[in-house]
């Protein structure tokens, strides 16, 4: 009788470990799936606002603003790609650009002082100082990876 229990039981681990194995699977199919969607995304984006700016035979400051905006959503994509790690500061990076390419759009319609330059000058410099704690935290706080210290 416990020979039975303990097949039972062997089994059962068997099944936990093919279901967490093919989980792991899946994830890992998916994630490669949605950064190659992305990443294509990304480059489909910025290639036809490229083309736009070759047909209109100019490109503003917005323009080109937002062409680092792609850039740095391509280098998030390719980082979270090779690391399997989301890095916060390129979004922090590409909120600062997306409120520069704002502000430089209030100063190119309005040539005037407006609280809107001040409010956006005043989130570009929050973000700023975000990414300064953000880099002395990661520097004076190192991240363990408890995957790569388990497996020493």
């Amino acid at each position: 009788m416990a020979t039975r229990f303990q097949f039972i039981e062997k089994v059962n681990v068997r099944t936990h470990e093919a279901g967490g194995a093919l989980g792991n699977l899946m994830v890992d199919a998916f994630h490669l799936i949605a950064l190659f969607a992305i990443g294509a995304t990304i480059v489909w984006a910025a290639v036809f606002s490229f083309l736009g700016m070759v047909e209109r035979g100019s490109a503003s400051i917005q323009d080109i603003l937002l062409l680092f905006i792609y850039l740095e959503l391509g280098a998030m994509v390719g980082i979270y790609f090779k690391t399997n790690h989301m890095p916060v500061r390129f979004l922090i990076y590409v909120a600062m650009t997306a409120l520069t390419r704002l502000l430089f759009g209030f100063i190119g319609v309005e040539h005037e002082m407006d609280t809107r330059i001040l409010i956006v000058s005043g989130a570009i410099l929050l973000l700023a100082v975000a990414v300064l704690v953000i880099r002395y935290g990661s520097n004076r706080f190192p991240v363990v990876d408890e995957f790569a210290a388990s497996d020493k």
